[in-house]
C-alpha cells in the first residue's frame, strides 16, 4: 500500500472547533502640539536646475498647443513687414510655432519617461508606530523577561536538571516539569530572540529537549502518553537542528520520525492538516534531504479541496480531503499549508501541479476580503481537536487540543516569496498588502508588554504563540525596511 493511498482510504479524526474573537485596541492619534524642528529644505550641495531645464518646465505648464501659439503670436509680432506679403509672414510664424509645439512635446515625453525609470524616493524616515505603542525592540526585551520568568529548572531523578518551559509561560509557579513542546518553541523563541546576555543558555535548553526524549526514541505532548508521536518530534527535531545540534545525534531521532509516518501506525495523524503540515515544517528545518518530505507534500496536495465560495480556488480544512468528503474551508489551516509548500518549494523545487495547488491557495486567502464571510474571520484564532485511539488502550482515545492563532499564520503565508510573487504579478497589490496590514495589525494588538495572550487562564499565554507573533513582527519589520 502506498503512502499517499493508505492516506486517502483513511476516516479523518473526528474533531471540533470553535472561535475566539479578538478585538484590536483603538488607534490612538500622535501627541498634539507643534514641532519646534524647522521644515527641511533642499541640501546646500544640491544641483539647481539648469536654464533650459527651467524653460521647457516653464513650457510644459503652457501646454503644446499654448506654447505653439505664443511662439507664432510671438514671430508674427516681430518679423518684418518686408516679407513677401502676408501669407508667408503667416507660414513661418505658424511653422516656427508647430515645431517648437513638437519640440516641447517630445521633451515632455522625455522627461515622463525618465521620471517613470527612476526608483521611487524612499520615506524620509522609519515608520515609526503609533504614539503609546512600544518599538519592535522593547516589545522583543518585553518578551525575553517573559521567558525568564516563565523559565522552570527543575532536577527530575534519572534524567538530570531540566530548564525548559512548560505550556505556558503563566503555569511556571510553583516549578512545573518542562515539556518537549514547550521547550521546544522556547528555545525557537531564545534563537530570534538572540539576547544580549545568557541568563538563559541554549545550550542548556537544548540538553533538557535531549533529556526529555522518549526511552522509545522521538517525543510527544503532556496528553499524548508514553508513544511519540510524529508532529511533535519533527517539532523538537527543527528546534534542535536550528541551534547547531551534531547531526549524527539527530539522524537516529529522523529516521524515528519517519518510522511514525507509516500509514499502518498513524492513520488518523496522517489525514490531519495540522500533522502533516507540522512535519513537513520541522523535516524540512532537521533534514532536508529526507526522502519523506516528498511523499508528505503529495499528501497535503492531494488533501486540498476547492471552495465554491471563493471562485473555487483550493484550500484546505482541519481534516484533509481523502475522498470521502469535503472539509469545511479553514484559513488557519490553509495559511498553514501555504507556509509549509512554500517551504518545501524552496527545498525540494515543485512541479506545476504543486506549484498550481499552493498558488491556488494563497488566492483563497487574498479571496477572503472580497467574501461575505471572509475578511475579519480569516484571522480568528480557532481550536480543533485530534483524536486517535489510545497507543496502550486502543479501545480509548487519546486526545490533542491545538489551538491555531489565525492572524499569525495568514500573516506568515502572506508573507512567502511565493505569496509576494504572486502579488506582483497578478496585479494584486494593493489587495495583499490591505490583508497583510490587517493581519499583523491583529498580531500586535494581541500582545501585552511581548507577551501573547489566548485567555486569562494559567493556560492562557502560549510559549508558541509568542514565537508565533514575535516571528510575524520580526519578518514584518524587515520587509519594510529599506536600508
Amino acid at each position: 500500500m502506498s503512502f499517499a493511498h493508505a492516506v486517502r482510504g483513511a476516516r479523518p479524526g473526528g474533531g471540533s472547533g470553535r472561535m475566539l474573537r479578538q478585538a484590536l485596541p483603538p488607534r490612538r492619534s500622535g501627541p498634539a502640539g507643534r514641532s519646534s524642528a524647522r521644515t527641511p529644505g533642499p541640501p546646500a550641495g544640491a544641483a539647481r536646475p539648469s536654464a533650459p531645464s527651467r524653460l521647457l518646465t516653464w513650457l510644459g505648464r503652457l501646454g503644446v498647443p499654448a506654447a505653439a501659439f505664443a511662439v507664432f503670436q510671438t514671430l508674427l509680432g516681430i518679423l518684418p513687414q518686408g516679407l513677401t506679403g502676408e501669407a508667408a509672414r503667416y507660414c513661418v510664424a505658424a511653422t516656427a510655432g508647430a515645431a517648437v509645439g513638437a519640440v516641447v512635446w517630445l521633451a515632455a515625453a522625455l522627461l515622463r519617461a525618465r521620471a517613470a525609470a527612476l526608483p521611487p524616493a524612499p520615506p524620509a524616515g522609519p515608520v515609526l508606530p503609533p504614539a503609546g505603542s512600544a518599538s519592535l525592540p522593547e516589545l522583543m526585551d518585553g518578551t525575553y523577561e517573559a521567558l525568564r520568568r516563565g523559565l522552570t529548572v527543575v532536577e527530575v531523578p534519572g534524567r538530570g536538571p531540566l530548564t525548559g518551559w512548560p505550556h505556558s509561560l503563566a503555569e511556571s509557579r510553583p516549578p512545573v516539569h518542562p515539556t518537549a513542546f514547550g521547550t521546544a518553541y522556547g528555545l525557537h523563541l531564545l534563537l530570534d530572540l538572540t539576547p544580549y546576555d545568557g541568563r538563559i543558555r541554549a545550550g542548556e535548553v537544548a540538553e533538557t529537549l535531549w533529556r526529555l526524549r522518549l526511552p522509545g526514541g522521538g517525543w510527544a505532548a503532556r496528553s499524548q502518553g508514553s508513544g511519540a508521536r510524529p508532529e511533535v518530534t519533527a517539532t523538537v527535531l527543527g528546534a534542535l537542528a536550528r541551534a547547531g545540534a551534531d547531526p549524527r545525534l539527530l539522524e537516529a531521532e529522523i529516521q524515528c520520525c519517519e518510522a511514525l509516518l507509516d500509514p499502518a501506525h498513524d492513520v488518523p495523524g496522517l489525514a490531519n492538516t495540522y500533522v502533516v503540515t507540522s512535519v513537513l515544517r520541522g523535516l524540512l528545518r532537521a533534514s532536508p534531504g529526507s526522502p519523506a518530505l516528498g511523499r508528505l507534500r503529495e499528501v497535503l496536495v492531494n488533501g486540498a479541496t476547492a471552495d465554491p465560495g471563493r471562485g473555487h480556488h483550493r484550500c484546505w480544512g482541519a481534516a484533509l480531503a481523502t475522498g470521502l468528503g469535503n472539509p469545511a474551508p479553514s484559513a488557519a489551516h490553509t495559511a498553514r499549508a501555504v507556509v509549509a509548500l512554500d517551504r518545501a518549494a524552496r527545498v525540494l523545487g515543485e512541479d506545476a501541479r504543486q506549484r498550481a495547488v499552493r498558488e491556488e491557495g494563497v488566492h483563497w486567502l487574498l479571496a477572503g476580503a472580497a467574501s461575505p464571510s471572509g475578511g475579519g474571520s480569516d484571522l480568528d484564532n480557532c481550536q480543533e481537536e485530534v483524536r486517535r485511539p489510545d497507543q496502550e488502550d486502543p479501545l480509548h482515545q487519546e486526545l490533542l487540543s491545538v489551538r491555531h492563532f489565525g492572524a499569525a499564520w495568514v500573516a506568515r503565508a502572506l508573507m512567502t516569496d511565493g505569496a509576494r510573487q504572486i502579488a506582483a504579478e497578478d496585479a494584486g497589490a494593493e489587495v495583499w498588502q490591505a490583508q497583510l496590514s490587517a493581519a499583523v495589525a491583529r498580531v500586535r494588538g494581541m500582545q501585552q508588554g511581548g507577551v501573547w495572550r489566548w485567555d486569562d487562564g494559567p493556560m492562557g499565554h502560549p510559549v508558541w504563540m509568542a514565537y508565533q507573533g514575535l516571528s510575524v513582527l520580526r519578518r514584518y519589520a524587515l520587509m519594510a525596511h529599506r536600508p
